[in-house]
Order: structure tokens, then sequence, then C-alpha cells
């Protein structure tokens, strides 16, 4: 059940759950929980912390996505599902892909969606460097696209400014060293015509928002695998 002093921690970032979603989230968490003793899908094993580490910490984005009005949201390297599934049990009108690599964990994403009855949500399994070049289903389609615990800022741009429309803006999920993560993006952010639009304090850490500013150079994303081996 949700903690009793995460519904304040939820209201300062005005965010109240309905009866209804407080269960599907609970349902979620066991079912992560449940799921992670027989392969990882996350380091966090208590009950109480998921609830802050993996649900606030998620549910950060539903702020400035509403600012954007954004429709069509992408989850890239969604793992374990966040945090693109809490976000869909709270955003019922929002439409979500998760973007999953990995066999076991996309086929876990499915569950989720099954389980949770979530109608706007769609799992692909796939690289991230293959749809950013995938010009007919993903490549400059959606309003935002987010990323969390997915590599260090300059290696995700890659991943995930080509999916955003022009316009469109990237929600990067950090920590504390955010900033310095920025300074070394820099010259990855020149590369895909994107920009740093501004950095949001969270009750769990920052949230750093990139707007694409221009279409993506053809070039970029590169093959799967080389912006981790090389990064911009």
């Amino acid at each position: 059940m949700i903690p009793t002093d995460l519904t304040s921690r939820l209201a300062a970032i005005s965010v109240e759950l309905e009866p209804g979603e407080a269960h599907r989230l609970d349902a979620y968490l066991a079912h992560l929980l449940e799921t992670n003793a027989k392969f990882n899908l996350t380091a966090v094993r208590d009950e109480a912390e998921a609830w802050e580490r993996h649900i606030l910490d998620s549910l950060t984005l539903i702020a400035p996505l509403a600012s954007l009005e954004a429709c069509n949201v992408a989850d890239v390297g969604s793992g374990g599902g966040l945090p693109g599934i809490p976000l869909a049990v709270c955003l019922p009108d929002v439409r979500f892909t998760l973007i999953e690599a990995t066999g076991k964990k996309a086929a876990f994403l499915r569950e989720c969606v099954e389980r949770l009855a979530l109608r706007n949500v769609e799992v692909v399994q796939e690289r991230a460097e293959t749809l950013g070049q995938d010009h007919h289903r993903f490549r400059g389609r959606f309003d935002a696209v987010m990323a969390r615990a997915v590599g260090p800022l300059r290696v995700l741009l890659e991943l995930t400014v080509p999916l955003a429309k022009v316009g469109g803006f990237v929600f990067a999920i950090k920590g504390q060293k955010a900033e310095d993560e920025l300074v070394e993006a820099k010259a990855a952010l020149h590369a895909l015509h994107a920009a740093h639009s501004r950095t949001i304090a969270t009750p769990t850490g920052r949230v750093v928002v990139i707007e694409k500013l221009r279409q993506t150079p053809r070039m970029y994303p590169r093959a799967p695998g080389e912006p981790k081996r090389r990064p911009l």
C-alpha cells in the first residue's frame, strides 16, 4: 500500500492519486518486486523505498508533460517500466510508447500492460538507435521523449533527440550531477540541433529538459552501440 507520508509528498508536486490509480500503482510495484526476484529489474527491493524512488520519481514528470500538452510520449530504455508505467496509469489520455531492447524486460512490460489494462501503452522491443532511423514510424514523431537511468546525458541525447518532433522535448531524469553532465553534453547538443531548456529540481533529483530546435542530422543516431562506445 502507498506509504502515508507519500501522499503529502505527491501533493507537494501537485499530484493527487485517485483511489483506482493508487491501487494500480500498488499492483504494478508488487509485480515489479516479485519479478525482480527472478531476474534483475531494479536494485530496490523494499516496497516503501520503491514508492519513493520509483513512483514519486516517475510522477515528477506529470507537471512538465501537462505544461506541454504532450499527447504522444516515448520512454527510452524503459526497463522495468519507469517512468512510463506510472505515468501511463495517471495520464490515461496520453499515448506512451515504451522502448526496451532486452527481451525479458520487454515481456515484463507487456505483462504489466495486460495486468493493468493500460490501453494507452505500446511496448516496442528494439534498440533506440534503430528506431531513431525509422522514418516511417518513430523518427521525429513524439511530443516528448523520456529517459531514466539510461546513461550519461551526452549518450542518451543521441538515443532520444532523433525521436522527438521539432519543437518537442526530451526529459532526462538525473541526480545531483546533472549540471556536470550538461557541461559534458555541450558538443552533443550542438551536433543534434538541440538546446538545454531548463533543469527542474524535484524531491528525488533533477529533470533536465532539452528542446529539439531543428531536424536531427541524418547520420544520427549512429549504429547500435556506437553512441555508448564513442559519445558525441
